[in-house]
């Protein structure tokens, strides 16, 4: 019982620090690009996407919810033992 409820609270720490890196991977992925204007072209803003931050920033959402969900229903288990 104990140690199930040790390894939920590791979990939901790894979640959180899942979602935390998913965050900053997102961040990654996004660039954003100002040019000046030049002659008669107007001044403009170019956003490129990086795909290989986006994709990890997706994995770690979905590492965050399955140690979610895995630390919710070890917390009940060990609750309904007790």
């Amino acid at each position: 019982m104990r140690r199930d409820m040790v390894v939920a609270l590791g979990e939901v720490v790894a979640a959180v620090v899942a979602l935390i890196l998913a965050v900053l991977s997102w961040s990654r992925g996004v660039v954003t690009t100002s040019f000046a204007a030049v002659g008669e072209m107007p001044a403009f803003e170019a956003t490129r996407f990086v795909a290989p931050w986006l994709v990890l920033a997706a994995f770690l959402v979905a590492v965050a919810g399955l140690c979610g969900i895995d630390a919710a229903t070890r917390a009940v288990r060990s609750a309904a033992e007790t």
